[in-house]
């Protein structure tokens, strides 16, 4: 007589389900109260993620959104000035399963009380448009117009050579909305590929995981591989991330400051590239309560500001990489120097991109 003992082993379906089911429960119901406009903003990211890279979410890991999903007609109407992000989540829901269609009526209500037009920068209607065409409805009489200024602003890549966060977030979300995340060729030229590899690059040197994330996503939406240094720096930072729990009855002790932005961005770049989506999440027991933080080490100060101050300091600056590279070097510290022989060796277009984040123009008297 033998004894057999037989091991439950979850395997990679049940184990991806189980981590989004974490992460669920923890954005839903743990890290905010729903009445906080942030709990619309992040929980808005990560279904919008589970969606957009085609997750398979099983109909009771989506029962945390239930109260929201009944009330979010209500909400609608009691908070139109968030209907972007009301509309996306409850777009996105409905694309992964749950059941019900308040989507369409929303949309057409939207639309009826010009939520679009209430918008003052073309990029917000582009998202208004793009999510409200999603259930057939049209709020921009003057789309093409709208699109073609974010067209001309995304092929400009001297404006992306320049420190500048905000605009290069801008550069990732027109790219995410006229690729419909992927779903279609956003047709990029030349000019707009060397912005988000001018945008890529600072973002390197300034070690923004974050930021670097979105880019890599927007690259490969547009048909671009990117870096594959860039994208190697980001494994490791995402292997260095520590999700932990914390019990829901600590008080105080609420991680709504933490990484868990630069968290979803890397993973969804894992998603992206058909890797496996949230690795860093703890396999939990179902029926487990308590919230997710997400923390990751810092790595030193950015190789960024060290070679801006060094540029800033030079009275007789030139243009020409090769002319300045020796300079710059011998001033930097050893970890910012082997950052920026990184990042020249991401790219065939270093030279050009330096032509324009060196500024050694004058302003004439």
């Amino acid at each position: 007589m033998s004894n057999v003992v037989y091991l439950n082993v979850p395997g990679p379906e049940d184990r991806r389900a189980a981590r989004s089911g974490a992460l669920i429960r923890s954005f839903a119901a743990h890290r905010r109260g729903p009445e906080d406009v942030f709990w619309l903003k992040e929980n808005a990211e990560l279904i919008n993620i589970l969606e957009c890279t085609g997750q398979a979410v099983p109909a009771r890991l989506l029962e945390p959104y239930a109260a929201f999903y009944d009330g979010a007609r209500e909400k609608l109407a009691f908070f139109p000035q968030y209907y972007r992000f009301i509309l996306s989540l409850t777009l996105d829901l409905e694309a992964l399963g749950m059941p019900g269609n308040h989507a369409e009526s929303m949309c057409v209500w939207a639309l009826r009380q010009d939520l679009a037009g209430g918008e003052t920068s073309d990029i917000q209607r582009l998202e208004a448009f793009r999510l409200m065409q999603r259930r057939g409805c049209e709020p921009l009489a003057d789309q093409g117009g709208a699109e073609a200024r974010l067209r001309d602003f995304i092929a400009r890549p001297d404006r992306f050579a320049l420190p500048n966060k905000k605009a290069a977030f801008e550069l990732t979300h027109i790219v995410f909305y006229l690729s419909e995340y992927g779903r279609k060729d956003p047709q990029l030229g030349p000019n707009e590929l060397r912005s988000l590899e001018n945008a890529g690059l600072l973002a390197f040197l300034d070690g923004n995981l974050d930021l670097l994330a979105e880019i890599c996503v927007a690259m490969r939406y547009a048909g671009f591989n990117p870096s594959e240094i860039w994208e190697e720096w980001i494994n490791r930072r995402m292997n260095d991330f520590e999700v932990t729990e914390v019990d829901a009855g600590q008080q105080g002790r609420q991680p709504v400051a933490d990484a868990y932005h630069e968290f979803l961005t890397g993973s969804w770049l894992s998603g992206v590239k058909r890797q496996s989506l949230f690795g860093a999440v703890p396999l939990r027991r179902r029926g487990e309560t308590g919230t997710l933080a997400f923390h990751r080490p810092r790595t030193g100060s950015a190789a960024l500001r060290e070679i801006s101050m060094q540029l800033f300091r030079m009275q007789d600056r030139s243009h020409a990489w090769t002319a300045m590279r020796d300079q710059i070097d011998a001033n930097l510290t050893e970890t910012a120097r082997a950052r920026l022989e990184q990042a020249e060796a991401s790219t065939q277009r270093f030279e050009a991109f330096f032509e324009e984040f060196a500024r050694a123009q004058k302003v004439s008297a």
